[in-house]
């Protein structure tokens, strides 16, 4: 039996929980619980989580009627994340597909080792030359530019309410999200990765406030 008293929230009162298929053991998505979120799943046998980004409880399936049955709640050795074993009654990702992870399974296979900005740039080109279903990747690109803008607005302001928490480890995941989402809408509008090396490096002194300057 899970004891709600003896889990490690963290100073912003969350838990990680990795949400698992309890069939497959297919992992379906990370979401984060608060003590209130997690008393409802407890008591309603359903998956609740709480939204970072909309500062509010979320029943998955609350809305698209894809609800998450759980089976069982185990924490971990330390008591500081969860593991939620559920049978869904549809897709677990928002984007209507079976895992939230689908993508970067995708991506992973034909990811160049060691990781490179251009090998990600050369990914991201080939995902919108040759479009993959179930791909995020591909998603954005379908959606079109107004979509890929949003999602860099989203996690710009997600790296920032990070860092203004001073959540080392939280601004290093946003980051990589809001870089992520930068180099589409550079393969979107054809910027390159040359075109920013030069973009740098013409500002030879990097204290100069050019920008600023000039509108005065």
């Amino acid at each position: 039996m899970l004891d709600i008293s003896e889990l490690k929230f963290d100073e912003k009162g969350l838990i990680p929980a990795i949400v698992v298929d309890a069939e497959s053991k297919k992992v379906l998505t990370l979401a984060y619980m608060n003590r209130e979120s997690l008393q409802i799943s407890l008591e309603r046998g359903l998956t609740c989580f709480w939204s970072r980004s909309r500062r509010e409880l979320w029943l998955k399936g609350e809305t698209s009627g894809n609800y998450q049955h759980i089976r069982s709640i185990t924490a971990d050795c330390d008591r500081d994340a969860l593991v939620v074993e559920v049978t869904k009654d549809g897709p677990a990702c928002h984007l209507g597909t079976d895992s939230c992870f689908n993508d970067l399974v995708f991506e992973a296979q034909d990811a160049p080792e060691p990781f490179t900005y251009q090998g990600l740039y050369d990914l991201l080109e080939g995902r919108k030359a040759d479009p993959k279903p179930g791909s995020y990747t591909s998603y954005l690109f379908d959606k079109g530019l107004d979509k890929i803008l949003k999602k860099v607005g989203e996690e710009s302001t997600e790296v920032i309410i990070a860092a203004k928490a001073e959540d080392r480890r939280e601004t290093v995941y946003e980051l990589a999200d809001l870089a992520y989402h930068a180099m589409v809408l550079m393969v979107q509008t054809g910027i390159t990765l040359d075109d920013l090396k030069r973009e740098l490096a013409s500002r030879h002194v990097i204290d100069k406030k050019v920008k600023q300057e000039k509108m005065v």
